[in-house]
């Protein structure tokens, strides 16, 4: 508890549910000390509060201000981490640490995928050795986080999420556990690292920033860019961006070379025809509703399926224009082609749903990735491929994102989002360097649809500079 001579008594501050609650201050003084209006009035208990995010600024400004009061949320446990050798960083890693200390030790850290973020991690906690909650956005990711604290610095963590609740000083959770469980614990650690934290400004996910007390707080990414432009509230929830590597400054250094390299296909006669009619019943739709309303959009067509039979039909013929472009019969042809021109390398297969994902698993016997697979099935998975039992593994989305993969260095996207930084994080796990290998990303892209116009927006980026564009003729083998 900490106490400060002053001429205002009983002031009392404490963690309440995710927020803070003070008493013994007026609302006059509060409006006064703190311009930007953090705090509500609750009736219910007749005090203030504030998002439990402010801890560190209310705590400087009753300070500064010489105000006596109680702090009922307490010290941080102390951490007492295993004292092995330290790993020895590289430059860039230094450089990333020393920006986040120098900084106040709150900030992002955006490097690309495959540089070492997470040992940045490890040596901010073993720096700070106080309690700390790592946030991941899935499960294997905050298992993988959970065996690299063990390995690295000694300590079984705690684990929040797939249905285990277990706290200690240095826990694990993932995002949508962290948001559900923070008004629990959110004042019991002093470090909060956000992996993957171009997640943490969604609508609901910023929770577990708002309601944490952490006065130091560390964000990692490879992809901070975000299409809504929340990305832009990172600073508020976690600190300002305090260091940036491009790729270009280790690409063949720390990362492997690589090659991007786009294919073509055509759809079949039949998928062309189906394609084309399908487009043709959406654009009548929009036209005739736009006759009415000029400003009508594929927003609204999505808000009134539920309730209007039109919009309803057209977005059935919508989504069936995406499985057509996911699952067109030619992209499975040049995947055998990849296959075999890549025999004996491990590969990565990125669908763009889990229907193709099943599709190419049961045409060449290989395993499947999907968001619902058990925890033991994706560790045998995973494990055999690193054993090369599995020559190749396909996934939607599972890999799209920070699961630490073998040395894989051939990866072929079959589909997928317009966002550029799902196509930076799958070209991401195939650049772990492995002597001088060089690694490719193939792009298979069906030629005069929309799936053409997204590869075009996930490679409006550096990354994809010197894109190697194939080309192939209809019905070629």
């Amino acid at each position: 508890m900490n106490h400060i001579q002053a001429d205002a008594p009983n002031v009392e501050l404490t963690f309440v549910s995710g927020t803070l609650v003070i008493r013994g201050v007026s609302g006059a003084c509060l409006d006064a000390w703190f311009p930007s209006d953090i705090w509500v009035y609750d009736s219910r208990i007749e005090a203030f509060r504030c998002d439990a995010c402010h801890y560190v600024s209310v705590i400087r400004e009753l300070q500064s201000r010489r105000v006596m009061f109680t702090n009922m949320i307490g010290a941080f446990r102390d951490v007492p981490w295993r004292a092995d050798e330290k790993t020895q960083l590289r430059p860039e890693q230094v450089d990333a640490v020393e920006a986040w200390v120098n900084a106040g030790q709150r900030g992002c850290i955006v490097m690309p995928t495959g540089t070492g973020k997470t040992e940045v991690a490890l040596t901010i906690m073993r720096y700070t050795r106080t309690s700390t909650l790592v946030v991941a956005p899935v499960r294997d990711l905050m298992y993988q986080w959970h065996r690299r604290i063990l390995q690295s610095l000694g300590y079984d963590a705690g684990i929040v999420g797939d249905n285990v609740f277990r706290v200690a000083p240095v826990s694990v959770t993932t995002y949508d556990s962290a948001c559900i469980h923070m008004q629990k614990f959110g004042d019991k650690f002093g470090l909060i690292v956000f992996d993957e934290c171009h997640h943490l400004p969604g609508q609901l996910r910023r929770d577990a920033a708002l309601m944490s007390v952490a006065p130091y707080r560390l964000g990692l990414t490879a992809t901070p860019e975000r299409s809504d432009g929340r990305h832009l509230d990172l600073p508020q929830l976690i600190g300002p961006f305090v260091y940036d590597l491009p790729i270009t400054k280790v690409r063949g250094r720390t990362l492997a070379e690589y090659d991007v390299v786009r294919v073509p296909v055509h759809l079949s006669d039949d998928e062309q025809q189906k394609y084309d009619r399908y487009s043709e019943q959406i654009r009548d739709y929009m036209q005739i509703q736009r006759e009415n309303n000029p400003d009508y959009t594929w927003e609204d067509v999505c808000a009134e399926s539920t309730s209007s039979p039109e919009s309803r039909k057209a977005l059935v013929a919508w989504l069936a224009k995406r499985s057509i472009e996911d699952r067109a019969e030619e992209k499975l042809r040049v995947l055998e082609d990849l296959f075999r021109l890549h025999s004996g390398e491990r590969c990565i297969v990125f669908a763009g749903s889990n229907a193709m994902a099943r599709d190419v698993s049961m045409r060449f016997l290989i395993p499947c990735l999907l968001n619902h697979c058990a925890k033991k099935e994706r560790i045998d998975i995973l494990d055999g491929f690193a054993a090369g039992r599995y020559p190749a593994i396909v996934a939607n989305q599972v890999l799209d994102e920070g699961v630490d993969v073998p040395a894989a260095k051939i990866a072929i996207v079959i589909g997928g989002m317009a966002s550029s930084r799902q196509a930076r994080q799958r070209l991401g796990r195939i650049l772990r360097r492995s002597g001088n290998a060089r690694a490719t990303l193939y792009e298979i892209v069906c030629s005069g649809t929309n799936e053409e116009l997204r590869s075009r927006k996930r490679r409006r980026h550096e990354t994809f500079d010197g894109t190697i564009h194939q080309r192939k003729s209809k019905g070629s083998d």
